[in-house]
C-alpha cells in the first residue's frame, strides 16, 4: 500500500493515510487477541508498541502524527511481518473445483 510512495505522497493522499491507518489499528486489535502465552514465547515481536498504536489510533485521534504513522507503514510493519511469517503455519490447500473447504462437493448450476 506504501510501497513506492514518499512521506509527501501519504501527506497529499488523504485515502492513503485512511488506509495505512486502518491496516495498522487491525493489526493492533489483532495483536490484542493474541494469548498471553503465545506472547510469552515470542519476545522478540513487539506486542505491547502494537497494542498501544491502536489504542491511539482508536481513541487518541489528536496523537496521530502523519509522519510516525508513514514510517510505521513503511519500517516497522515490513519488519514485522519477518518476525510473523515463520510463526504462522502454512496456508490450507485449496479444495478440488466444485468442493467445499470440507470436502462436500457444492451443488454447480
Amino acid at each position: 500500500m506504501t510501497r513506492g510512495r514518499t512521506l509527501a505522497d501519504y501527506g497529499r493522499d488523504g485515502v492513503l493515510q485512511l488506509a495505512v491507518e486502518r491496516a495498522i489499528e487491525v493489526i493492533g486489535e489483532t495483536a490484542r487477541h493474541i494469548s498471553p502465552a503465545f506472547q510469552a514465547e515470542h519476545p522478540e515481536v513487539p506486542w505491547v508498541p502494537i497494542t498501544k498504536q491502536r489504542h491511539v489510533l482508536a481513541h487518541d485521534y489528536g496523537e496521530v502524527i502523519p509522519e510516525k504513522l508513514s514510517a510505521v507503514a513503511t519500517s516497522h510493519v515490513p519488519q514485522l511481518i519477518a518476525l510473523l511469517a515463520p510463526l504462522l503455519p502454512p496456508p490450507p490447500v485449496d479444495p478440488e473445483p466444485g468442493e467445499g473447504r470440507s470436502g462436500t462437493s457444492w451443488p454447480v448450476s
